[in-house]
């Protein structure tokens, strides 16, 4: 992880940041429930994690038109931006780590990480 979280520190963010950015990012303005659902975070630490965010100026929060009782967070254009200008570091650091786990290696590790992420199911 340490390439990354160089990568995250130069952009301000933390890991679980950088999560519910990329989970925003590509799937668009969601509830937290289903924020913590895909960035595997649990709903109090993501509750802190927004309020980092939104202080930030990363994501805003809105109610539910048909919901009140629901927020909707969306991230914002500059949270968006995080996302765009270090996405191409981020996939190098990836490719790289595949290369030298190797393709085998590397879909085990999906796997296993897969199964672990499955176990709170």
């Amino acid at each position: 992880m340490w390439p990354i979280r160089g990568m995250l520190a130069d952009a301000g963010v933390t890991e679980q940041q950088w999560r519910v950015l990329r989970v925003l990012d590509e799937e668009g303005p969601m509830d937290p429930t289903s924020i913590a659902e895909r960035a595997v975070l649990l709903l109090p630490s993501l509750t802190r994690i927004l309020q980092k965010l939104e202080d930030k100026g990363f994501v805003t929060r809105e109610r539910d038109e048909s919901d009140r009782r629901r927020q909707i967070i969306r991230a914002t254009e500059t949270g968006r931006h995080i996302i765009a200008v270090n996405m191409d570091t981020s996939r190098k650091i990836l490719t790289d780590l595949r290369e030298r786990l190797g393709d085998d290696r590397h879909e085990v590790l999906i796997d296993l990480l897969n199964e672990l992420t499955a176990l709170d199911d």
